[in-house]
């Protein structure tokens, strides 16, 4: 498989990636951190799959079920045919709460005919490690793994128990199932019962679904997105992953391979406040909660990222027994990033407090709890906001200040005033006042350069960033200002290649890459939309959404000479973008008709 060609199911416990031949080649179980049972995306040969193979005459579609998560994949030979619909079960509990088991539920749907198939079912517990055996019980199939850990994972069908485990063919005249577990299931599974799982499930996702606006344009593309976006959240602590994988390469054997099952508190701000947009109140406000968590104490500096149960040291660590994407090593899980400073999560934060709070003042129970942290991140603020940082793209060697990050620094303390207002908090906003005009000076006197007639990457450079078109919708500067409408102007000249960008082209650690940040794409076309170049924006637009796989998802890269998809899959920034982007072109069509029906 040439690209990233994999649909993502989940239960906002955990997800699995199933490859458009209907291969389970990725899932950690029983969350999203934990190590892998499945990880042949990561090594071919040893990382463990679970494959539907069919012989050569079957042609293999898939697609997913409408506005929900469950997957369908429909083989057919002309004469004999069948679907596997894969989902993860979550659904409403009769008591409250919801069930969302750590397993995957494989329906086989018969459609007609006698198709036959061989189940090839290869676990490897524990990202591979040991040895992982296989045994058949009465009731179950169980495959367990004592090499330096133990552990154990089981098997429920309807087929034949010794012909899945032995890969025998299995021929299919009504409806089954497989289910996998990492628990020992209390109550027999049957066809009946999974069946029932199936619906709920859907049920659930069509519920969350119908709580999207429908848009004008693109309103395809915005429901798949908010989905996805959904399936990357995990519902214990409210924290948002910003990937579903580790260690997909940002480019094909190289080593900027990254362990993304994490929260980091940029992409997940991110998310929140763009599926806040969408009416979907409960993720943002369990996300606003995971916060107020993790800041105990009033002069404690936040991580720029945590793990999705809230830990703090995300220690990082090569698995050298396995090969790779496409033997792309190192294979990395953890993530030594935790430990840098990045001034920038202050006023990402502070936005999302100050979105919700205007949004939801009456109805947030943790409104004095907020005001807290918007006083502290203030104070932070005000004592750092002067200092070199690692910055939004995480430079690992040099400190320096850079322009996003100084941006955001005035984002924190001009939504703080914002939240000042709200409470009535006059003196803070005098004292605020003179902090955010101070920022805002510095900014424009060192980050714009005229020689290159734009603002730079970081304060003295002549380097170009795609992350300082952010400053327009932060709201630093107006989309018409000049100044703004040059710098999206120099960023096209300089960091445009073939209508994709790069994130910056000045050496880093690495070197230069050979592939686009998609996220950087989505920026550059909202602003060239927003300086009035929209029809320009609306053709780059288009041909970004063609670079999507067969199912509408996208990576954290996009190859600049393929258009393959590269890096973590998928990726929250990347469609959070998207429907940003959507939401701008579906919003101005709305208002020409409104116009235009005025004209009448």
């Amino acid at each position: 498989m040439d690209n990233l060609d994999y649909g993502i199911i989940g239960n906002c416990r955990s997800a699995a990636l199933i490859s458009k031949t209907g291969s389970l080649d990725w899932c950690c179980l029983p969350e999203f951190d934990s190590s892998s049972v499945f990880a042949k995306l990561l090594d071919e040969k040893i990382g463990g799959s679970f494959e539907i193979l069919v012989d050569s005459g079957y042609t293999v579609k898939q697609r997913y079920k409408k506005h929900t998560a469950v997957l369908i994949t429909h083989f057919s030979d002309g004469e004999n045919s069948f679907e596997i619909r894969d989902f993860m079960p979550r659904y409403r509990k009769e008591g409250g709460g919801y069930n969302a088991p750590p397993e995957v539920v494989r329906y086989f749907k018969y459609i007609k005919g006698a198709p036959r198939f061989i189940l090839h079912y290869n676990p490897r517990l524990e990202y591979a490690l040991g040895e992982t055996k296989t045994y058949v019980k009465k009731n179950f199939v169980v495959s367990l793994t004592q090499g330096k850990k133990f552990d154990t994972f089981f098997l429920y069908t309807s087929f034949n128990k010794n012909a899945v485990v032995e890969g025998r063919e299995i021929e299919l005249i009504k409806d089954g199932y497989v289910l996998l577990g990492y628990n020992e299931k209390i109550f027999q599974p049957t066809v009946r019962k999974m069946y029932t799982e199936l619906e709920r499930t859907k049920v659930y996702w069509l519920n969350w679904s119908s709580k999207t606006p429908n848009y004008k344009k693109y309103n395809t593309q915005i429901g798949r997105s908010a989905i996805t976006l959904k399936l990357l959240s995990y519902d214990k602590t409210g924290a948002v992953l910003a990937a579903a994988t580790t260690s997909l390469p940002e480019t094909i054997g190289e080593v900027r391979n990254w362990d993304y099952r994490f929260c980091w508190i940029r992409d997940a701000s991110m998310v929140i406040k763009v599926i806040g947009d969408l009416g979907h109140k409960n993720v943002a406000r369990r996300y606003l909660q995971f916060i107020v968590d993790l800041i105990p104490d009033k002069d404690e500096k936040l991580q720029i990222m945590y793990g999705i149960n809230k830990e703090k040291k995300l220690t990082e660590a090569t698995l050298e027994h396995l090969s790779g994407y496409k033997g792309s090593r190192p294979v990395r899980v953890g993530n030594a990033a935790y430990k840098q400073r990045q001034n920038d999560i202050y006023g990402i934060l502070m936005d999302v407090i100050y979105e919700q709070l205007a949004k939801y003042s009456t109805d947030l129970e943790n409104g004095e709890e907020l005001w807290g942290i918007t006083k502290g991140i203030v104070w932070i603020v005000s004592n750092h906001w002067k200092e070199a940082d690692k910055g939004i793209w995480e430079f690992r060697t040099e400190d320096r200040h850079f322009t996003f990050s100084k941006v955001l620094c005035w984002v924190a303390v001009d939504r703080a005033i914002k939240v000042a207002r709200l409470f009535r908090k006059s003196r803070k906003i005098e004292k605020w006042t003179k902090l955010e005009q101070e920022i805002k000076k510095d900014i424009h006197e060192n980050a714009w350069n005229p020689e290159v007639n734009a603002f730079t990457q970081s304060y003295g450079s002549k380097d170009l960033d795609a992350s300082v078109l952010l400053m327009e919708s932060y709201g630093f500067i107006h989309a018409k200002d000049p100044k703004f409408m040059s710098t999206v102007r120099a960023i096209e000249k300089d960091l445009s290649n073939d209508g994709l960008l790069y994130r910056y082209k000045n050496e880093d650690d690495f070197g230069l890459p050979s592939s686009s940040f998609t996220i950087c794409t989505f920026w550059f076309i909202n602003s060239l939309f927003k300086i009035g170049e929209e029809e320009k924006a609306m053709v780059h637009f288009d041909r970004l959404l063609s670079y999507s796989n067969h199912l509408g998802l996208f990576s954290e890269d996009i190859d600049f000479k393929t258009k393959r998809l590269l890096g973590n899959f998928p990726q929250a920034y990347s469609h959070l973008a998207l429907i940003e982007c959507a939401i701008n072109f579906s919003r101005k069509e709305s208002e020409e008709q409104v116009l235009d029906a005025m004209r009448e």
